[in-house]
């Protein structure tokens, strides 16, 4: 692909070049931290020879180092070893985080608040990009409903671990009694496809609606009909973009996102396994999460897909979620493999 670049024709075509530039780095990506590990290896190997070799007085020391350079590389093996497991057709892509409301009321709505905090931070730690396609605000506290857009590479491989209900147990700052209250929310996420997916909707079946811009206040909140809702008619998918000034620009936003969710949906018909998008997330509440953050009467989140735990219920909170999305790629992504290639064949 480098040689490629090097012919006299390879900017003729200006949309192909970038293309074939932004598949290379890709592929730098992938391969190249692998290539410098192996390096890695092959230095240690000689310093183990420079240990077994070495005078009892310098045995130490050079056995001190290797620990060291060991320690170092079990980490970052770790890192590419989760990296690895992203094989899936659409893993590299930007993600399309959904937050909706459940079960509990103003509690709910808060506890979506929370949510949409953490995920943010969660993207703010992994270097993402944040565009917030959407808030509904809720009528006494939080929100009823989020949409976030993750850019960054391998944003829905690693997103896509958060897809089902979040269960909250805590003492309610809304209970004048200071109760213990049990809050859901669903979030869905799917992946932000491109141009070479191809998606036709026709315009009869979408319902535009356009209506003013909210938000939580200040100098953001529009003051003009620019907020656009699409409704897909035949399937009865709903999708608000108004993080945008420009109608026209919110509306662009909004039917890239509606063209994700058909075709998300269009792959779970034909895998024949709904569950994967709507019954693995069930309904929004009881019986169906797929990880506890309880606060009261003590500090612990626990992800029910794996069994992973912590008590650092704060941390989780603050973004620290990678040990429960690490944990579901390892234990989840052979089966997710699998299932991509029987589609593609």
């Amino acid at each position: 692909m480098e040689a490629e670049m090097g012919a006299p024709t390879f900017w003729d075509n200006s949309e192909r070049a970038q293309k074939h530039i932004a598949k290379l780095n890709g592929l730098k990506k992938a391969v190249l931290p692998v290539v410098a590990f192996q390096k890695k290896v092959d230095d240690v190997g000689v310093m183990v020879e420079l240990v077994e070799s070495a005078s009892d007085a310098e045995r130490e020391s050079y056995a001190k180092e290797l620990d060291q350079q060991v320690a170092a590389m079990v980490a970052e093996l770790d890192v590419l070893e989760i990296a690895s497991f992203l094989t899936g057709q659409f893993d590299k892509n930007n993600a399309i985080l959904s937050i909706q409301s459940g079960a509990g009321g103003t509690e709910s709505n808060d506890w979506a608040d929370m949510l949409f905090r953490m995920y943010n931070r969660w993207a703010e730690r992994r270097g993402y990009t944040v565009e917030v396609q959407d808030v509904q605000v809720g009528d006494q506290a939080g929100i009823t409903k989020a949409t976030l857009l993750l850019k960054g590479e391998n944003a829905y491989g690693y997103a896509k671990a958060e897809r089902g209900v979040h269960r909250l147990v805590r003492i309610s700052p809304f209970d004048a009694n200071k109760r213990r209250h049990t809050s859901f929310c669903a979030v869905d996420v799917i992946a932000e496809i491109n141009e070479d997916i191809a998606i036709e909707i026709p315009e009869a079946e979408i319902r535009v609606d356009v209506y003013r811009s909210s938000g939580k206040g200040g100098q953001g909140v529009n003051t003009t009909d620019s907020a656009v809702r699409l409704t897909h008619i035949p399937s009865g998918i709903v999708v608000v973009c108004q993080n945008e000034r420009s109608q026209i620009k919110n509306r662009a936003a909004a039917l890239n996102v509606l063209k994700a969710r058909l075709y998300e949906k269009k792959l779970d018909e034909q895998r024949s396994e709904m569950e994967r998008f709507y019954g693995e997330k069930g309904e929004i509440g009881w019986g169906s999460q797929i990880r506890s953050y309880v606060l009261q009467p003590y500090q612990m989140v626990k992800d029910l897909r794996t069994g992973i735990s912590t008590s650092d219920t704060q941390g989780v909170l603050d973004g620290d979620l990678d040990r429960f999305v690490n944990a579901w790629l390892r234990a989840g992504s052979p089966r997710h493999r699998n299932k991509e290639i029987q589609m593609e064949e």
